[in-house]
């Protein structure tokens, strides 16, 4: 395998704004079919491009090779050449299409020989070191910031107060709109009613939601939480958080919550 620094600076494709970089992660990252981790590595290049979710590409020496089988499936990428596609072999099953390398990736993109890249969904888990992370590859350049707020949040809905608090955790998350999570005290629990909705976030862990009724009208999933949040975001445990921008109004501070130019919204919710 060519050697790889562990820093990739941005690469401009001349033709379009798109970019790539890929960096070198210290941490221990497994993807698991079935009880078998299929990829193994601690020094795996987590690729980030234009308009694309991260993703972790291993080493060739760091997969389990003997479970792969070539594909006949091919796809072509316009900024990183042709994708051979391999089929994983666990014994009781296989899990076509499960996993994709470039053996001659184009000029932009020569990062990724020598390394592999297995499609989330297909696999039965991921880890990084003896976490588990959901939806996708976290992004290295991406912080998130849960921090204790004496601010006044006001939260309505079908013109009730439904929340009000003076001891909210303000989570900040990189390039996304800030979310208010409110004690249970603090919210009026007579308008919520659980929700069977469940979604997964790679920076945050298992959230549960409830939809809102007032006076006949339901506003669904409006309202989540993080009964377990991940470690680095242990503040926002069994707290409440409300979609601003899918109820009536948000006042911070006297001041009602407007969406900015350039603020952008969490990814469309996934559930499973």
């Amino acid at each position: 395998m060519v050697h790889r620094d562990p820093q990739w600076s941005l690469r401009d494709n001349e033709s379009s704004d798109w970019q790539i970089r890929g960096e070198i992660s210290p941490r221990w990252i497994r993807v698991k079919f079935g009880d078998t981790y299929v990829g193994n590595s601690k020094r795996v290049l987590v690729i980030t491009e234009t308009g694309k979710l991260p993703v972790y590409y291993f080493p060739l020496e760091d997969v389990r090779s003997e479970l792969l089988i070539r594909s006949i499936h091919t796809e072509v990428d316009p900024h990183k050449g042709e994708a051979q596609y391999w089929h994983v072999d666990i014994g009781d099953r296989i899990i076509e299409n499960a996993a994709w390398s470039y053996a001659s990736p184009i000029a932009e993109s020569t990062l990724l020989e020598g390394y592999i890249s297995f499609v989330w969904r297909e696999a039965d888990a991921w880890y990084e070191e003896e976490e588990e992370v959901f939806v996708h590859a976290r992004d290295p350049y991406t912080r998130v910031d849960a921090i204790p707020s004496s601010r006044h949040v006001k939260i309505i809905v079908g013109g009730k107060v439904v929340a009000e608090s003076r001891n909210a955790v303000v989570l900040f998350e990189t390039g996304l709109t800030p979310r208010y999570y409110l004690p249970p005290a603090d919210i009026r629990f007579e308008y919520l009613i659980p929700s069977d909705t469940v979604t997964r976030c790679p920076y945050k862990g298992i959230a549960s939601y409830h939809s809102v009724v007032v006076a006949g009208k339901r506003y669904d999933d409006v309202v989540w939480s993080y009964a377990k949040p991940l470690p680095e975001v242990h503040e926002i445990a069994e707290r409440y958080s409300f979609y601003n921008e899918q109820v009536d109004a948000v006042y911070i501070d006297g001041e009602r919550w407007e969406l900015q130019s350039g603020d952008r919204l969490p990814y469309k919710k996934i559930k499973g």
